[in-house]
């Protein structure tokens, strides 16, 4: 009777293992279907990151220097100012990129991007190789 149970027993055990395997295309089955494969788009994405987070802490000297030339004639000082004054608890969220004539556009959102605004504002930061292993900020959100 007990070696009948435990052979019922092992019989399940087996039928949940050969049920449990991994699908070909899961994360831990192939980490590649994740993420990019151009080994550019790192790159790109901690650009964007360092340049979100010198938002958040209202770092104006590191986010004004990741802009390029042309993102620092298409704002002025008083929007860069606005800009880099969210309220305290700010926060972002950053979305897949996708390459696009040689420049990689973020989708984001900004959550309190100023005291008096707690809405979430969609937007997209765009990043452009400006040197060797250099990227810049060419658009902001």
């Amino acid at each position: 009777m007990r070696l009948c149970a435990v052979l019922v027993l092992l019989a399940g055990f087996a039928s949940v293992a050969s049920s449990a395997r991994v699908h070909k295309n899961s994360w831990r089955g192939s980490p590649t279907s994740i993420f990019p494969a151009d080994p550019a788009y790192a790159a790109a994405l901690a650009a964007a990151n360092r340049f979100l987070h010198a938002w958040q802490t209202q770092d104006h000297e590191t986010g004004i220097m990741m802009l390029t030339d042309a993102a620092r004639e298409h704002a002025s000082r008083e929007r860069l100012q606005e800009f880099f004054s969210p309220s305290p608890d700010a926060a972002f969220e950053i979305h897949r990129g996708k390459h696009v004539n040689g420049e990689y556009v973020f989708p984001v959102v900004l959550f309190g991007s100023s005291e008096s605004d707690a809405h979430a504002h969609a937007g997209s930061v765009v990043i452009t190789k400006v040197g060797k292993g250099d990227w810049a900020v060419d658009k902001l959100p």
